[in-house]
């Protein structure tokens, strides 16, 4: 049976941590649960402490600066693999996550069928119920554009925060580079995708109460956008001009330099023209048409390459000298 651990990364989260920690307790697969305290104003490390002192599966860390909600996973991630854990588990402290959904969250890398599992909030109906709806429609959202910057294009829900990881995959991250704040989640997805682990999503439902979370729509609006674009055209380049150069490249290189001189050819034919009072030749309009529709299938193609080469063979089945 392989070792698991159970992550906690905490700030602002009242007493709804002695709860989530009474749940997690409970299952027997559990080897430690690991609570980080992010500077948390509330003293919740101190809280958890005092109230667990005597249960040696129960382990504090504490940051004297806060770190964000990666920082505080990385410092997570680094105690329980050092302490020789096979597979560390990711809850949030807000009770929004269900306890009994554990084994569920960690049997497909048990089996060997992935290497990083993740909640999905979107695969039931029923599930939708309970949450907001501007939640629904900013994860969908994000969803769409995540599938754009990691490559899985099964996964939903990227920023679900009940993840599971298995040791292989943790030491091929880049940790360094890892975001610590709620980037964290969609920042998993993208170094996953670049060491092409498998990823799978685990239909599992969410508990909303009269918590205040602690993202931000405002804060997604102004900072996510361009960390997505970022990291989609690293993972492009990446793939398919520094790994691998397939046709899928080609199509991308000529996809883009067709389709986009066409954009800026035909704006500027029809501003030369519409300054000089004059009509747009037949011609230019049926090239300017060419131009865009070829690329626009060309890109379509290589989109069409990247969503049926998802990775497939789990990085569990290598022997890694950590």
């Amino acid at each position: 049976m392989p070792i698991i651990d159970v992550v906690i990364p905490c700030y602002c989260v009242g007493r709804q941590i002695l709860n989530v920690l009474e749940g997690v307790r409970k299952q027997e697969l559990i080897r430690n649960i690991i609570v980080v305290d992010d500077a948390c104003p509330e003293h919740t490390g101190k809280q958890v402490a005092e109230q667990y002192d005597s249960d040696p599966r129960v382990t504090v860390l504490t940051h004297d600066v806060n770190q964000g909600v990666g920082g505080a996973m990385c410092t997570g991630y680094r105690y329980a693999f050092e302490q020789d854990a096979d597979i560390v588990i990711k809850m949030d402290g807000d009770g929004q996550m269900d306890c009994r959904h554990i084994p569920a969250i960690v049997k497909p890398i048990i089996d060997g069928k992935c290497d990083y599992t993740k909640g999905n909030r979107f695969y039931y109906p029923r599930h939708l119920h309970a949450m907001p709806s501007v939640r629904i429609f900013g994860n969908s959202a994000l969803s769409l554009i995540n599938k754009f910057t990691s490559g899985y294009w099964s996964v939903m829900d990227p920023t679900n925060g009940f993840t599971a990881l298995h040791r292989n995959a943790y030491f091929l991250l880049e940790h360094d580079n890892l975001a610590r704040d709620y980037f964290f989640e969609s920042d998993m997805l993208y170094q996953l995708g670049n060491m092409y682990a498998v990823v799978r999503d685990i239909p599992l439902p969410s508990i909303y109460a009269d918590e205040e979370s602690n993202l931000k729509i405002s804060r997604v609006l102004l900072k996510f956008p361009g960390r997505y674009l970022k990291r989609m055209i690293k993972r492009v380049i990446l793939r398919y001009f520094i790994r691998d150069f397939n046709f899928a490249s080609l199509e991308i290189i000529f996809g883009s330099i067709l389709f986009f001189s066409g954009i800026f050819f035909g704006a500027f034919k029809w501003a030369s023209n519409y300054i000089a009072d004059a009509s747009t030749p037949a011609g230019t309009v049926m090239i300017v048409g060419i131009l865009i529709i070829v690329g626009f299938q060309l890109l379509l193609s290589a989109l069409n390459y990247d969503v049926s080469h998802e990775p497939s063979v789990p990085l569990t089945y290598l022997e890694l000298e950590n």
